[in-house]
């Protein structure tokens, strides 16, 4: 087989792939945050969320349109309506709200890194729960592994539907929420999140 052929089969050829953002900053689409406001609604009743990586807000703004407050921060300052930024987020030791929902830095959270960014978040203060948007096969590499065998996520909820992080229409990966309740008896349990209705209720 040819080197072009193998390119076509992979989905086009390397120079046309777009590198990834230095800061690795990929705006959430609404509907991933709708999708578990909708369904976790009750159990976020009354806290005060953070968002630590909020970008231009496209997470943020949904959550307050749902009627929660939001702290919002991130490394840098990317015109998100009324947040801290720039806040590094690795000097951060307590969190400011009961609850942390965040899409994290993709770099920081996977195995590669050792999953740094989320072992700060584990160890940190002044949370009861924590619902991180990742990659469905986030919980396969072994160092994500390691990390699970100390602070396993207690549920997941796998998304019925790819996100089209790009607009191009061509979405290729499953996402998942994962969260972790200190509250809840649950074990790395897995649950199906339905594509949300248009706005939270």
């Amino acid at each position: 087989m040819t080197s072009t052929a193998m390119k076509a089969m992979r989905g086009g050829k390397a120079s046309e792939r777009k590198p990834r953002h230095p800061k690795d900053f990929y705006p959430t689409p609404p509907e991933a945050i709708r999708a578990l406001l909708q369904q976790e609604r009750a159990r976020l009743y009354g806290h005060t969320i953070w968002e630590p990586a909020c970008g231009d807000g496209a997470m943020v703004t949904e959550i307050r349109a749902a009627g929660f407050r939001c702290f919002a921060s991130d490394v840098a300052d990317r015109s998100c309506p009324d947040s801290a930024s720039p806040v590094d987020y690795f000097k951060v030791q307590r969190s400011p709200g009961q609850a942390i929902i965040t899409n994290p830095p993709y770099i920081l959270a996977n195995g590669a890194r050792g999953a740094s960014w989320i072992r700060h978040a584990i160890g940190m203060p002044g949370w009861s729960y924590m619902a991180l948007l990742l990659n469905a096969e986030w919980d396969r590499s072994q160092k994500v592994r390691a990390l699970l065998k100390e602070a396993p996520y207690s549920y997941r909820w796998d998304l019925g539907w790819r996100i089209d992080w790009d607009g191009r229409g061509r979405p290729s990966t499953w996402h998942s929420w994962f969260v972790w309740d200190p509250g809840s008896v649950e074990r790395m349990h897995v649950r199906f999140m339905p594509r949300p209705q248009e706005h939270p209720s």
